[in-house]
Formats: C-alpha cells, structure tokens, sequence
C-alpha cells in the first residue's frame, strides 16, 4: 500500500495520529529528541520530525479519503495543487526516515531566513540583536544581515548558527 503525506493543524499531529490509528489506519509520525527549553530545567523531549505532517499507508479509495479527512486536527492530504489527487511518498524515502528515526542520532531542525525576513542573531559580538536579512548564501552558510542603528543601515555577515528565523 502506498504511503501519503497529511497535512494536519499547527501542534495536532499527536492528535490526528492517534485518531488515524483508532480508525485502523497505519500511521508514522517520525519523531526526533530535542532539549526542552524551559527555564528552570532541561530535559529531552520528543517533537514532530516535520512539524504540521504525518504519513498514513492506505489504500485511497473515496471511503478512506473522506475518513481522513474528517479526522480531527487534518488539514488535508499533500497533492501538487489544492483540491486535486494526493500523490503518494516514495517507499524508498519512508524507509530512510524510518531508518534515520530508528539510529536515534541527535539531529537539527534548521529553518534559515531568507533574503527579505526578519532574523536574529544568535551568537557573536551582536548576539540578540535584530534585522533583516538582506542576502544569503546557503551552500556556504553565510548571511549578510541589515540592522537599523541611528537610522544608519549596517551590514554584518554571519555563519548559519549565529542566526536564527524569528
């Protein structure tokens, strides 16, 4: 049986999972361990692998369509346009994140900003302080970032762990 993509609300993937699996549907949320980031204490949690997503393996037919689709917290199920026939994932690509999620390796969720969004800088000289990034280079990791001080525009360029999306 082929695998899909479903697309559910933002922090309802636990939910819809859950409810996929009691409607006898086969379902993987991959998952990966992060630090929490609370103030008072730290400790591993684990998070969606990709945030706002989970796979179901079924057989699409109208029956099973419309069953996960009113299931709560799912938005849709991935295709190449609105409103037209769901593609199905790779089996391929399933197993090597099946695989990568079942080595337990630490890994990182990266989101760079791009030319024209707002960031902030994480680590160096400048750390904390925000601007806009005017141009990026994501082979070589390396971001020009404008900051507004006294109405004068500076430019700064920075690796990739010393800025973040806000």
């Amino acid at each position: 049986m082929p695998w899909y993509a479903v697309s559910t609300k933002s922090r309802h993937e636990y939910k819809a999972h859950a409810l996929l699996a009691q409607k006898s549907l086969t379902t993987f949320l991959p998952e990966m361990e992060v630090w929490s980031k609370r103030k008072d204490r730290k400790k591993k949690i684990a998070v969606p692998l990709f945030p706002g997503y989970l796979f179901v393996n079924a057989e699409l037919d109208n029956e099973t369509k419309l069953a996960i689709l009113k299931t709560f917290g799912v938005v849709r199920i991935l295709g190449k346009k609105l409103n037209t026939e769901p593609i199905a994932v790779p089996d391929e690509k399933i197993a090597a994140i099946q695989r990568i999620v079942e080595k337990k390796v630490e890994m990182f969720s990266l989101q760079y900003p791009k030319a024209g969004e707002p960031a902030r800088i994480l680590d160096g000289p400048f750390a904390g302080i925000e601007g806009t990034v005017i141009k990026s280079d994501l082979e070589k990791e390396l971001f020009v970032v404008s900051i507004d001080l006294m109405q004068r525009s500076v430019a700064i360029k920075l690796e990739g762990f010393q800025i973040g999306k806000i």
